[in-house]
């Protein structure tokens, strides 16, 4: 990592707090550069890291009341109003200002855009960081974990000039990493920028703690009796989650069980939860939405309730289901093979490309729910051996192939690659140049 102890890497996103894939693993690449010596400091516009390295910037939240204003004026149509554009640059130099400041403030050698670059939920801070890189030759690594082309709900739009300047840019300071082959394959056609695949990891090399007292009463807190199965979804209630399909397959197994959703409907609505609420009471299956009981930090309700993280949950399931249309990756996918749990998995594309293909050992449908699925995992759930089995094979075959090593030997091949790395590293601050840009 050349001269790393002398490296400060800026993180750059809407936001870097709570559960959310974009952040979960911006966390784990700054646990990767502070064991390198590189020190990370963050800039979003929700912000859950040190107060000390952290830079807060609401207009840079994609919930910002005038990013939505210009996220509504933009997507659904086919053409924009001058004021939007208008709108658009103005708050592009408020927020390029404020990157130059975070620059300044923290002495940053390297960004490292999460997601900033990729999905166009806040058009001008991609605008910003693309121009200011532009203006400054810093090195970037730009982590991408999902494209706008994969959500056919930003094809439609009147800033196409925007996405093809920003969503990503092109340009030769940018080093491109994504989190699939799809993803590389596709921008590779698409914009003819290569890139390195490195995908979500979890510390495989040290195996989850047993829970301790605080969460030793999940299942009970959860109303899950003694004789009953809990079956564990730990998703967000959107659409492409296909939860119908675990629906479907606790009601098909002609046993007492729970099925438990992690989280809420989110940033989508909630026209699908009703229709989730509607589907377990047509299929008689026991749907529990605990949303409200889980966080990224313990505590308690106003209730008095226990409020777990989703770690603590984790080791009280009996099953996780997965039934995933659509994926970046599949984050949820590993937590299950980290906490030794059997996995029922809906065959989506970068699971079938990426994934499978490992030899990892799952109840796998494709598209809808089969009588062999519904046998192998009435199976999973009886036999203890067969389970034991299975899960010990999937973590052996997650550590070599998604653990902290493996990310932290492809972030060292990156950087290593970054040819202004070296001597910039060494020899020179970029924040001492940027007073100039800045004019």
């Amino acid at each position: 990592f050349f001269c790393a102890s002398k490296v400060h890497a800026g993180f750059i996103s809407t936001r870097i707090a709570g559960t959310d894939g974009v952040s979960l693993e911006t966390l784990k690449w700054a646990k990767i550069f502070e064991k390198q010596g590189i020190k990370s400091f963050y800039f979003a516009g929700e912000l859950e890291t040190p107060a000390e390295r952290s830079y807060l910037c609401e207009k840079a939240h994609f919930k910002n009341p005038e990013i939505r204003f210009i996220f509504r004026n933009c997507f659904g149509r086919r053409q924009r109003k001058r004021s939007v554009t208008k709108k658009i640059h103005e708050i592009k130099e408020e927020l390029k200002d404020d990157l130059y400041k975070f620059i300044r403030k923290y002495s940053i050698d390297m960004l490292v855009p999460q997601n900033a670059l990729t999905i166009p939920l806040n058009i001008p801070l991609g605008l910003a960081i693309t121009e200011l890189v532009s203006e400054t030759g810093m090195p970037v690594i730009a982590h991408h974990h999902d494209f706008f082309w994969e959500r056919t709900h930003f094809l439609t739009n009147s800033v196409w000039e925007y996405l093809n300047m920003a969503f990503p840019p092109h340009l030769p300071s940018v080093h491109h990493v994504v989190i699939n082959s799809s993803a590389d394959n596709q921008l590779g056609l698409r914009t003819g920028v290569s890139s390195t695949i490195i995908p979500n990891v979890m510390d495989f090399e040290n195996p989850p703690a047993p829970p301790d007292e605080f969460a030793s009463d999940v299942r009970q807190s959860f109303g899950i009796k003694d004789d009953e199965y809990f079956i564990l979804q730990p998703t967000r209630v959107i659409k492409r989650k296909g939860i119908e399909q675990a629906i479907e397959l606790v009601s098909r197994l002609g046993t007492k069980a729970k099925l438990i959703i992690s989280h809420a409907s989110g940033d989508e609505g909630f026209g699908y939860e009703k229709r989730i609420r509607e589907y377990s009471k047509l299929m008689n299956v026991n749907t529990i939405f605990v949303s409200q009981r889980i966080n990224e930090k313990r505590g308690y309700t106003k209730k008095g309730q226990k409020i777990y993280t989703l770690d603590d949950v984790y080791p009280h399931a009996d099953l996780v289901t997965y039934p995933s249309n659509f994926e970046g990756f599949g984050n949820a996918f590993l937590e299950a093979i980290y906490y030794r749990k059997p996995i029922v998995v809906n065959a989506y594309s970068i699971y079938s490309i990426d994934i499978k293909p490992k030899g990892f050992q799952v109840v796998e449908l494709d598209g809808y729910v089969n009588s062999q699925a519904i046998e192998q995992t009435k199976k999973v759930l009886k036999d203890e051996m067969y389970r034991k089995h299975m899960v010990e094979h999937n973590y052996s075959i997650a550590g070599r192939f998604y653990s902290y090593a493996v990310l932290e030997q492809k972030l060292s091949n990156v950087i290593q690659t970054m040819t202004p790395l070296p001597q910039l590293f060494c020899n020179i601050n970029p924040a001492t140049h940027l007073k100039q840009n800045a004019q």
